[in-house]
């Protein structure tokens, strides 16, 4: 088998896990490791075990590197995504897309005039639960879809002394728990039931205005405390809470919160789709568990298993029922049906994965419940 071999861009928690999920794939070489500096980029590649340590712009030059990953902070996933298409490259990029509409527009009629192959990493459509949900609503086991009720909770901002660059706007964009977050809830449900949304109302909260940046570096999630004289005082005006009403295409309502200051809600996305024949719920916490409501009938609770889910959801699982998947399986199972393509040398016609056309559409939704929150009213898509 020939390995592709692929150049990672960035370090912080997600790259990491990139590189991670791409070693558990069998035709995958992970080469080349990017960042700002080439002695940061050598550290790096030295911690992570990967040949190559290089910059961006050495990066693009690698004849040999067929794909690059770009996990770096939000403002540069549209640049770094241009220039590695037009060195010829797959990308595979982490959302959103861009920083806007225009941009993300750009690189989804770039990426479709080379005919490579782009993929966003919506990584949480694989957990093989939340495709056994599609494929039961596409056999109409669920029927017309009556209702949605969505969170994704998290507590890693609970404190106005956590601080993380996504926290500043010209590194992030102007959303971040809706952008960060929602964007993975929005993209699943639409994933799942197969509506679009056409409609939001939403309503931001920043729950700590100013906040306490660490003058000394901090990790993401890593919950290390520094000293009071450590910290600088910066005000925030990107939301830390969002309640979103939504309208589907179907006539029917949903809503979503999203939360970065929840206590005890390390990383939770719960979905609840209630149809006129069953209800689905789910907890990416408990993501190996689904319940099924029924109005005359006992409830049910279907347990991951290959042997009991549908054919079209078994390719995303790799162990048997009682061995627990989770967060890491997701991205394998993504990357997995990405780098299929990648070997077919271009993007195929009806893309199983997130493409560039879904990172736009997420960022379309998102541009949407931004300009609801400042009108307070009713916003059409």
């Amino acid at each position: 088998m020939q390995k592709i071999n692929v150049g990672v861009v960035g370090t912080g928690f997600i790259g990491p896990a990139h590189i991670e999920a791409l070693r558990r794939l069998p035709n995958t070489n992970v080469l080349a490791l990017c960042e700002v500096t080439p002695e940061l980029a050598r550290q790096k590649a030295d911690q992570l075990g990967i040949e190559r340590a290089c910059t961006f712009d050495d990066l693009l030059k690698m004849e040999d590197i067929k794909v690059v990953h770009i996990c770096t902070p939000n403002f540069l996933h549209y640049s770094q995504s241009k220039a590695a298409l037009e060195a010829g490259k797959h990308v595979v990029c982490e959302k959103p897309l861009a920083k806007d509409l225009h941009e993300a527009e750009e690189l989804v009629k770039l990426a479709k005039e080379t005919g490579l192959v782009n993929a966003v990493h919506f990584n949480l459509r694989y957990y093989p639960l939340v495709r056994q949900m599609k494929v039961m609503r596409e056999q109409d086991d669920l029927g017309e879809v009556y209702s949605i009720i969505g969170s994704y909770l998290q507590d890693w901002l609970f404190y106005d002394t956590d601080y993380n660059w996504r926290l500043e706007p010209d590194k992030s964009g102007d959303s971040r728990a809706i952008a960060d977050i929602g964007s993975h809830l929005m993209d699943s449900l639409e994933y799942i039931t197969g509506l679009k949304t056409v409609a939001v109302m939403a309503d931001f909260n920043t729950v700590h205005k100013v906040r306490k940046k660490p003058l000394k570096p901090v990790e993401t999630y890593s919950g290390k405390m520094l000293q009071p004289e450590d910290y600088a005082d910066v005000p925030i005006n990107t939301e830390d809470h969002a309640n979103v009403l939504l309208k589907f295409d179907n006539g029917n309502r949903g809503v979503i919160t999203v939360s970065q200051v929840s206590a005890g809600r390390k990383n939770q996305m719960k979905l609840e789709i209630a149809g006129a024949k069953k209800t689905y719920a789910w907890n990416s916490e408990a993501p190996n568990e689904m319940w099924i409501g029924n109005r005359d009938g006992a409830n049910q609770s279907f347990m991951r298993d290959p042997s009991l889910a549908h054919p079209e959801a078994r390719s995303v699982i790799s162990f048997p029922g009682g061995h627990n998947e989770g967060f890491p399986d997701t991205s394998k199972q993504l990357f997995k049906e990405v780098y299929d393509a990648v070997a077919a040398g271009k993007q195929p016609e009806k893309p199983t994965f997130p493409t560039f056309a879904d990172g736009y559409r997420e960022l379309l939704i998102c541009e949407k419940i931004l300009e609801s929150n400042r009108k307070q009213a009713w916003v059409e898509i």
